[in-house]
């Protein structure tokens, strides 16, 4: 297995910005040197896509994200032949491309995409870091440079969206979850500009909420939504109002989980 350096950190400049939790990202830097495929794992919006751009900006890599749904097949990520100019080309999908040329390929919710998919990713993550292209007879071998990540919201599945185990011990794995209270406070002010002692009653409000889901939500307030709500709050909405639009109505449609939602607002953030 060949080995490569890490890039300085210094490279880029325009890093998004990420508190970690734990060691993420000495195993993120770790997978990428040692060529290991890795698999996210966690709720929706706890940060895993900026997680992924955060280290491909740190690592000075090329970054194709994918975000998977029901109709993506494995075509759309080794590419296919299309009509330019009356002639018919062969065109790289985005797979195909960070193969050839290095960088990370993530395939966000990764369940998501079609079951012909797996197949395609099967022999990318073993020893031998091919890609089979039927369509050219081509086997590309993946250059030292690529990284295949993929993600997936475990609590979000159904039993024909489980991810197989035997795709699951193809990857290293982190599993992601949301913050401690006041670092998803400071994450919150970072990224929206308000103050964290109003932030503070809204990352209170989302903890509460999020011992709700299975029950009266099916998922529990995102960080994301968190941050758009400071985002209204900033701009000068009334707190009540941004609190519903950014955070309850997103949750639900049921008027009557609605109402008991906003009420749990009210007591919280006033």
């Amino acid at each position: 297995m060949t080995l490569h350096t890490i890039p300085s950190a210094g490279a880029r400049l325009d890093i998004p910005s990420y508190i970690p939790s734990g060691n993420e990202c000495r195993l993120f830097e770790t997978a990428w040197t040692r060529q290991l495929p890795l698999l996210l794992k966690g709720p929706t919006g706890c940060g895993k896509t900026r997680f992924v751009s955060h280290m491909a900006a740190r690592l000075g890599l090329p970054l194709a994200t994918v975000s998977c749904h029901d109709d993506l097949a494995a075509a759309d990520l080794t590419g296919r032949y299309l009509l330019k100019g009356g002639d018919t080309v062969w065109v790289d999908g985005p797979l195909t491309r960070a193969v050839r040329d290095g960088g990370i390929c993530y395939l966000d919710e990764i369940v998501e995409a079609r079951k012909d998919v797996a197949v395609v990713l099967h022999p990318l993550t073993d020893d031998r870091r091919i890609l089979p292209l039927e369509r050219t007879g081509e086997c590309l071998e993946a250059t030292p440079g690529f990284m295949l990540v993929v993600s997936y919201n475990p609590g979000y599945q159904n039993i024909l969206k489980a991810l197989k185990p035997s795709t699951k011990q193809r990857f290293v794995s982190i599993e992601f979850d949301f913050l401690p209270k006041a670092q998803e406070v400071a994450v919150v002010s970072v990224e929206s500009g308000l103050d964290e002692a109003r932030v503070a009653p809204l990352v209170e409000l989302a903890r509460r909420l999020r011992s709700l889901k299975g029950h009266d939500i099916e998922e529990g307030v995102s960080t994301r939504l968190l941050v758009y709500c400071a985002c209204l709050i900033d701009s000068g909405m009334d707190r009540k109002d941004a609190v519903r639009a950014a955070i309850i109505e997103p949750l639900t449609d049921d008027p009557d989980v609605r109402t008991a939602l906003i009420e749990v607002a009210n007591g919280i953030t006033g």
